[in-house]
């Protein structure tokens, strides 16, 4: 006999009263089977539950043999249950003792049943136990006696989900206990353990069940509506109004929000008396379900973009958009997220941040950056970790290894609580090496600065022993802002780094944004090559109000004080005259309002252009110092992207074609007795800055992080007897000298 339209809600109406009963949980499963079964007119009604051996266990039956309960237990894939369990999907039988797959248990009394119907009780795409009714004769069950049971399942599923009728035994998708171990991309080297925080929380679906239907229609209306509307705002912005990861990922998302597949499937789950917020997870389990079991990659791939989606929306209905950085973190905090920008993580306490993990994202992205000035453990491209981890798991980030282990066993703990004991034992001797002079034993003096971009970047000055700043990078600050920095606040952050320098150098590097250095509040054309785009140096010609208002502010911080400032990405002689007359201007417009001077202002050129290689002649002498860049200058030797996962690892950079254009730039430096610098990521690597070395860099730019390890390299080189070595190996026809410079660093004794 069919239910009645309105049967799905009264059957949820009586749930509620059964759910809010003090009494144990068997008692109220008990309550359940019974109350489905008459609401369903059925002669039975069984709930099995899946075990950590994957069994699925009768939990409750109000039809069968009481003593079956607990004692019947069904191989994985055996019987119709095993059989809907499998395929996470509804399934009915009109007569399924006919079905190839019915399995006879004589424990429970089923076989007088013919007529079967059940349903998979998902959490998160996964089944976690299977509902099934049954009768004696044989019938076909209605689309809404089978949603009725649906929405039962899903209503159980959020239940078990939150331990309220949940036993120890029971293994659902919502507790995971099984260790995990992921790999990843290292984007700032360290270790960690601590437990997981979601950078955007999950909210717990605690109100299932609707009071007024009507008015979760409204709510989930003006939900969709709200999600929809932000989506296309920030496809509109400027940082997100150009190719990239970041904007696939928002198309996937607003491809999804307006689906009408998707709306239609919410309304429905309404109609069944669920609460918006139970909807929106209603429909996420049945899809995930679905596309789990796809075996296109592609449609997997994009469970993704469902969670992330329901995620949103499930926040929105809660009625906040907060990252975790807003609430209380443990002490060991390891935040795990999609992707995250360089700002979102200055959010949070650092006191109580251990290490980041990241699905999306490359080395050189700013939040890597960032990281690394904070000095915690991170990895990127950590791929389908959300969907695996849950708040409060405990967790190691390996960010040296390339590896994350989510839920460790005891002997994994051990194994890592022993290596950062030796990380601390390591960074103590490095740090008795603060106030070394690094030279190397054929007594080559190698100045040793540090890269910054942030104020607290400036206490590693003192901690890392650093000869200066040889690379700040002033567009971060830029970026964390909601604005764009007035004149006021440029020059006070410019005046406070060199104050906190005191007599060291510090080497500004002008605005370097665009490619993937974008500012929220600066609308961009979108283009196919951001990278080798409109950015940097040419867009500070394009506007030269912004490059002006910053060079004012430079000037006037350092008044009475050496100047340098270095410009990025200058590709022709052209360029840096431009920039130098602009310089020039506003250093006279200072001279002409009385205002105090710098004391020395040098202006350097940025080599990461190949074609400036083939104008060094033409462009040293007209600079006071250079600086090469190595991260642009060997993507766009080789044509590769250095943030794409796919095509970063294809180059190495110690192929002899890299080596060999810097032994050209250290030649040409000398010819025209021209300070240079190397501010690179290679720099802050042992076995690449050893080479950097044997090619006749003198002075070299890192992290702070490295500053440590590669003094010990210094300390330990003999760059004469690298430089007669490196004379053969550049005329390798080798893809790499790695193994030849790690072959030499074993001989010699270097520490690499």
């Amino acid at each position: 006999m069919p239910t009645s339209v309105g049967a799905p809600r009264q059957l949820l109406r009586r749930l509620r009263e059964v759910m809010a009963q003090r009494e144990s949980a068997q008692i109220r499963l008990d309550r359940v089977v019974v109350l489905i079964a008459s609401n369903m007119v059925a002669e039975v009604c069984s709930l099995y539950l899946r075990r950590r051996d994957d069994s699925l266990e009768l939990f409750a039956t109000e039809g069968l043999n009481p003593e079956s309960v607990h004692n019947t237990h069904l191989r994985p894939g055996e019987g119709l249950v095993g059989l809907i369990a499998e395929q996470a999907e509804p399934m009915q039988f009109p007569d399924a003792q006919h079905h190839p797959a019915f399995s006879y248990r004589p424990e429970t009394g089923e076989e007088i049943y013919h007529s079967f119907v059940g349903v998979p009780v998902l959490r998160g795409g996964h089944t976690i136990g299977v509902l099934t009714v049954q009768n004696r004769t044989q019938r076909t069950y209605s689309d809404e006696e089978i949603e009725a049971l649906q929405t039962t399942a899903m209503v159980l599923a959020e239940m078990i989900a939150s331990g309220g009728l949940m036993t120890e035994e029971v293994s659902a998708e919502g507790r995971r206990e099984v260790a995990a171990r992921f790999t990843g991309l290292p984007i700032s080297e360290g270790v960690a353990l601590g437990h997981v925080v979601l950078h955007e929380p999950r909210i717990v679906v605690t109100r299932l069940i609707a009071e007024d239907v009507e008015l979760e229609q409204r709510r989930l209306s003006q939900a969709i509506e709200e999600l929809t509307g932000t989506i296309d705002t920030m496809m509109e912005r400027g940082d997100m109004a150009r190719a990239g990861e970041h904007r696939e990922v928002l198309e996937a998302f607003r491809m999804f929000a307006h689906d009408h597949g998707w709306r239609r499937r919410l309304d429905e789950a309404l109609l069944t008396g669920l609460t918006a917020e139970a909807a929106v997870q209603r429909v996420r389990n049945d899809t995930r379900a679905r596309m789990l079991r796809m075996p296109d990659p592609y449609a997997r791939d994009r469970l993704h973009d469902i969670d992330d989606l329901s995620n949103r929306m499930l926040r929105i209905l809660a009625g906040g958009m907060g990252t975790a950085a807003t609430g209380t973190l443990p002490q060991d905090a390891i935040v795990i997220a999609r992707t995250m920008g360089a700002a979102e993580l200055l959010d949070y306490d650092r006191q109580r941040l251990r290490g980041l993990v990241l699905e999306e994202g490359g080395s050189a992205s700013h939040v890597a950056i960032v990281a690394r000035a904070l000095g915690i453990a991170a990895l990127s491209q950590v791929k389908g970790v959300l969907e695996t981890v849950e708040p409060g798991d405990a967790a190691i980030v390996d960010a040296e290894g390339g590896e994350l282990h989510v839920r460790p066993t005891q002997e994994v703990v051990s194994a890592y609580a022993d290596k950062v004991r030796f990380r601390a034992r390591r960074q103590a001797q490095y740090a008795a090496l603060r106030n070394v002079p690094p030279v190397t034993l054929d007594g080559e003096r190698v100045a040793m600065h540090i890269n910054a971009g942030l104020l607290f970047d400036l206490p590693h000055l003192d901690q890392s022993g650093a000869d200066g700043i040889g690379l700040f990078r002033t567009e971060l600050q830029f970026m964390i802002s909601a604005t764009f920095p007035r004149l006021e606040q440029q020059t006070r952050l410019y005046k406070s780094i060199l104050d906190a320098a005191g007599d060291r150098p510090v080497v500004f590097r002008s605005l370097d944004v665009g490619g993937d250095k974008v500012l929220p509040y600066f609308r961009a054309d979108k283009e196919e090559n951001p990278a080798i785009g409109w950015r940097a140096i040419r867009m500070a010609l394009d506007r030269p109000a912004l490059f002006r208002t910053q060079v004012r502010a430079l000037l006037r911080a350092a008044q009475g004080r050496e100047l340098r400032l270095m410009l990025p990405m200058i590709a022709d002689k052209s360029e840096f005259e431009a920039a130098r007359n602009l310089i020039d201007r506003e250093l006279t417009i200072l001279k002409r309002h009385g205002r105090p001077e710098p004391k020395r202002l040098m202006v350097g050129a940025m080599i990461e252009v190949p074609a400036l290689l083939w104008q060094l002649d033409r462009v040293l002498p007209l600079a006071d110092f250079a600086s090469v860049g190595s991260n642009d200058l060997i993507q766009f030797l080789f044509a590769a992207d250095r943030s794409n996962a796919r095509v970063s690892e294809r180059f190495d950079s110690l192929n002899p074609s890299v080596l060999k254009a810097l032994r050209q730039v250290v030649e040409a430096a000398a010819r025209h007795n021209v300070p240079l610098n190397l501010c690179g990521e290679m720099a802050g690597r042992p076995l690449e800055a050893m080479a950097l070395i044997g090619l006749g860099f003198r002075s070299i730019s890192m992290a702070p992080a490295s500053m440590g390890p590669v003094k010990a390299m210094i300390l330990s080189l003999d760059a004469g007897a690298l430089h007669e070595r490196l004379d053969t190996l550049l005329g390798s026809e080798k893809a790499s000298l790695r193994e030849d410079l790690k072959q030499f660093a074993a001989e010699k004794g270097v520490q690499i």
